[in-house]
């Protein structure tokens, strides 16, 4: 069936951001059309331009339309990093932190991941799929259509599974209005009980993985490549057997110290690489040359109180930059990404088509999802709206919800 939206005091198509691959963007490159229009269906855009250009072939038909004077319409947002599936919660930490501990000590007082990962394993089916459920309708409510989600917090071969099973379910559960990324991460950290990165890859994330790719069809897989975690040679050995798997890859590089993993994620044409605090001038220098989306978190930044990734440099360097959240309950508390990319865009220099960049086009791209992410004929008709009539009015607001379902136009 063929609808349309028209009237949409500002429709943000982003065609000029999606000419220039996401890289170097400018405010032009939003391709604003004021009182703008668009028709689809559900497959697909079919037309766009202001509402008084539109087609005599579907001007015809008054029942086509829903007025959406007053309201601005974007590519819908996309959170291509979140790690939403998990047990308890981890406030103690938090405390902790604001008395001066460092991530990297309460990991080694037994918080950290580890200590998710016991409150995970406690945790039934239900509970996780059901808490899951109650974060994913409340990320939904911001105006974000697609969620990345990666395993990680259970660390054994038959709970991994569950985990990964438990997004999958998300993934049928929530159908196409919210579309879930499932990505498997069981290399997130080393259990105690191994004596290396390298025999836990053997014995629990490698087979796990097989497995997972044939079970559930998993659409990634990811690696925490730090120091105290999985090395360059257990990261390299990591890809590796996703590539002969067939499965994308994903990396958590460059958080706590300069691995040089930006260099090797590129290497191995991964779809993204994440976090990129300490990533020096060769990095920025690989990921710009590279089609590997280089996700800025800046949540995580502001949560452990830490310095921030050089935004500036990877997007004067030409890099495709993404926003993701890193929702999670030990380093970012925070599912509101608009929030935090509100927040961020001072404090990285960023300009509003670099935000609006980062949170559609190059964030489909972190997610391999190359059909989406501008709203131009022939892509996929998936948006965001908002009810105001101005984009500058959205992160503008700090922390104020603008987002308005589409559930009453379908």
């Amino acid at each position: 069936m063929i609808k349309g939206f028209k009237n949409i005091s500002n429709l943000v198509t982003l065609e000029g951001c999606l000419n220039k691959g996401g890289r170097r963007v400018k405010d032009k490159d939003l391709s604003i059309i004021e009182n703008g229009s668009v028709i689809f269906d559900s497959n697909e855009i079919l037309w766009v331009g202001k509402t008084g250009e539109i087609p005599g072939e579907y001007n015809n038909s008054s029942s086509l339309f829903h007025d959406l004077t007053g309201h601005t319409l974007t590519p819908e947002i996309v959170d291509s990093h979140t790690h939403l599936v998990f047990g308890g919660n981890r406030s103690g930490e938090y405390t902790q932190r604001l008395r001066g501990a460092d991530y990297e000590e309460i990991a080694n007082s037994g918080g950290g991941i580890l200590s998710t990962v016991n409150s995970t394993l406690q945790a039934s089916e239900t509970e996780l799929f059901e808490t899951a459920v109650k974060r994913i309708e409340r990320i939904a409510s911001y105006g974000v259509g697609t969620i990345e989600i990666k395993s990680g917090y259970a660390l054994t071969l038959d709970k991994e599974l569950l985990i990964t099973k438990v997004i999958s379910d998300l993934k049928k559960y929530f159908n196409s209005r919210v579309n879930i990324f499932n990505t498997y991460m069981a290399a997130h950290a080393i259990p105690k009980e191994f004596s290396s990165g390298r025999a836990y890859l053997d014995a629990i994330v490698l087979p796990g993985l097989s497995e997972a790719k044939k079970q559930y069809s998993i659409d990634a897989a990811d690696i925490f490549h730090e120091r105290g975690y999985f090395s360059s040679e257990d990261t390299e050995y990591f890809f590796k057997k996703c590539i002969e798997l067939g499965v994308p890859i994903k990396s958590h590089a460059d958080e706590f110290n300069d691995n040089k993993g930006a260099i090797l994620a590129t290497r191995y044409n991964a779809l993204s690489c994440d976090h990129l605090l300490k990533t020096s001038k060769d990095g920025i220098e690989a990921l710009s040359k590279s089609d590997t989306v280089a996700t800025i978190l800046p949540g995580t930044g502001f949560f452990l109180g830490k310095e921030q990734s050089n935004a500036r440099a990877l997007w004067d360097g030409g890099a495709r930059v993404a926003l993701a959240s890193d929702y999670n309950p030990g380093s970012c508390h925070c599912d509101n990404l608009l929030l935090i990319a509100s927040i961020a865009a001072p404090s990285l220099k960023l300009s509003l088509s670099e935000v609006w960049c980062s949170l559609t086009l190059n964030a489909s791209y972190a997610l391999g999802l190359k059909n989406q992410g501008a709203l131009v004929v022939g892509r996929l008709p998936r948006f965001s709206l908002f009810e105001t009539p101005q984009l500058d009015e959205i992160t503008y607001n700090w922390g104020r919800n603008l987002a308005t379902s589409l559930k009453p136009y379908y």
